[in-house]
């Protein structure tokens, strides 16, 4: 047996004593004094099973089954792309309009190891022009491409910027909710306030939940709420003291076709009016269409009477290049992964 399949199956029987233990503790069995309370041990328990469960399931789709003598079928072809397409579209079921991950964070959200997207992007180009007939993950861990590190990307980097994924006990630390128009977590009581010089980002659920936490560069992003899934917005704020002032779409996780605040700042696009429901007032905060973090829009078309060293500059530059896998409209095959 291959070593990534030992740690497949080391992490099922892991997760068979966590569960066997969550049952005990839930019960009340076997809980000596300790400084830690019960329903604290049992949180801990069920964030590990979570995190057991959501790696486990992408190891299976993703690098272990290579470890099948057998050649794979076509039915367990598409029952590991179902895995990968199912963590991307979570939430779609309650909101058909909500915002998926745009391509680049793909790969992330169905990596194992939940690299940043950024980072896997690059070696899923370089893994395409080596034409391997390896999966990706499986070329990138295991196989050929295990030794390959670019100057853009050294292998390090790509190993230690990891992006966290919640689970569902640990967003509850995020859920900020709305009382007398200020913004409060709901699991301290604590009003949301934004420290200068760092950068605190919000995402709303399908399920009209606000989520608010501080953005750590390679490691905690919008798509680090949800674990991949869907969401109404996204985007950054800054509070004070609860006091929401400066409120800004975000476009570079997730795929936004409309800026949710109206032209006047003053109500939220459809489904997220739900702050001036909740006696926000609006009219005193500020609102931004774009993130500093979006490359500039592309230059304007030519003026109609140009003169023509201008049309044919502006031609060359709308030219549409030849496509390649670095910008392939969708380049990435669920079950090449």
């Amino acid at each position: 047996m291959i070593p990534e399949a030992t740690n497949l199956l080391h992490a099922m029987l892991v997760m068979k004593e966590l569960d066997a233990a969550l049952a005990r503790l839930q019960k009340g069995d076997n809980i000596s004094p300790t400084k830690c309370r019960p329903e604290e041990i049992v949180d801990t328990v069920e964030k590990l099973r979570w995190r057991i469960l959501d790696v486990t399931s992408l190891m299976r789709s993703s690098v272990t089954f290579v470890s099948l003598e057998q050649p794979e079928t076509a039915v367990s072809r598409w029952s590991r792309a179902k895995i990968r397409v199912a963590k991307l579209v979570k939430g779609l079921c309650v909101d058909e309009k909500a915002q998926k991950l745009v391509l680049k964070y793909w790969l992330e959200a169905i990596d194992p190891c939940h690299r940043y997207g950024g980072n896997l992007h690059l070696y899923y180009v370089e893994w395409l022009k080596s034409q391997s007939p390896q999966p990706f993950f499986y070329w990138l861990d295991f196989g050929d491409g295990r030794e390959v590190s670019l100057d853009q990307c050294p292998r390090i980097s790509l190993q230690d910027q990891c992006i966290q994924y919640l689970g569902p006990k640990e967003r509850e630390a995020y859920e900020v909710i709305i009382e007398c128009g200020k913004l409060v977590y709901m699991r301290s009581g604590c009003p949301v306030d934004t420290p200068e010089d760092t950068k605190w980002i919000f995402v709303l659920s399908t399920r009209r939940k606000l989520y608010v936490g501080e953005k750590k560069k390679g490691l905690f992003q919008h798509s680090s709420f949800f674990a991949g899934g869907a969401t109404i917005a996204a985007g950054r704020l800054i509070s004070c003291n609860g006091t929401l002032q400066v409120i800004k779409l975000a476009f570079m996780c997730y795929m936004v076709v409309q800026w949710p605040l109206s032209s006047t700042g003053r109500e939220f696009r459809g489904d997220i009016r739900f702050l001036e429901g909740h006696h926000v007032d609006l009219s005193h905060v500020k609102t931004f269409p774009l993130d500093d973090d979006v490359p500039p829009p592309p230059p304007p078309p030519p003026r109609r009477n140009a003169p023509p060293e201008e049309r044919r500059d502006s031609e060359t530059v709308r030219t549409p290049p030849r496509k390649n896998p670095s910008t392939a409209d969708n380049p990435y095959d669920a079950n090449n992964l």
